[in-house]
């Protein structure tokens, strides 16, 4: 088991790869070597969105059983989230969770016209997604500049998934508080491909 702050080097060091062009040679298909891995070993957790233009194996160089992936839209942490979180730290022994947002979230500029427009139409399915996303959005500023909101917004929705890891689990926050589990939140950009990681 690799360290919170090793695994978070790992994954700055494979998005400057991913963004400069330049991949480590890793075996993610049959046809470049797979085999059965018996046990995994992921060094770091990724709660992410599940635009199909953020695969986070991709955009953060790495091989086959090197991340433990949980995507929903929105990178929301919702119930179901925050288990697969609480069993790949606790029983599976990875100590970085990534929270992954990305710019222009289809999610996020859901909720944001909900809030502008409330609408029958949304299932109850979506209508939990925006449910999950509505609170932190809530909360922002008035502004007229819409790509200066949505911004705000992306960042506001990262963050309360971070809290919610933080402070929804006894699971988390005890191994946070007693085993060096750190949770961190990122945003990865549609335009440039670059991760921004946040330091709070």
């Amino acid at each position: 088991m690799i360290s919170a702050q090793e695994a978070l080097e790992r994954l700055k060091e494979g998005n400057r790869r991913f963004v400069a062009d330049i991949h480590n040679d890793h075996k993610l298909t049959r046809q470049s070597g797979f085999k059965l891995i018996p046990e995994q070993h992921p060094i770091a957790i990724i709660l992410g969105c599940s635009d199909s233009r953020v695969p986070a194996e991709m955009i953060f160089d790495q091989g086959l059983g090197d991340l433990f992936v949980i995507r929903v839209a929105g990178n929301v942490a919702a119930p179901s989230q925050l288990g697969s979180v609480e069993y790949a730290a606790a029983v599976v022994g990875t100590r970085l969770v990534v929270v992954l947002g990305h710019s222009h979230c289809g999610a996020v500029h859901a909720t944001l016209e909900e809030l502008e427009r409330p609408s029958e139409s949304l299932s109850p399915n979506l209508r939990s997604i925006v449910d999950h996303i509505r609170p932190a959005l809530e909360e922002l500023g008035d502004t007229k500049d819409a790509d200066a909101l949505m911004e705000q917004a992306v960042r506001a929705n990262i963050n309360a998934s971070v809290n919610q890891l933080r402070q929804g689990s006894e699971i988390l926050e005890q191994l946070i508080n007693t085993d060096g589990l750190l949770v961190v939140g990122a945003e990865y950009s549609l335009e440039t491909g670059a991760v921004v990681f946040f330091d709070n």
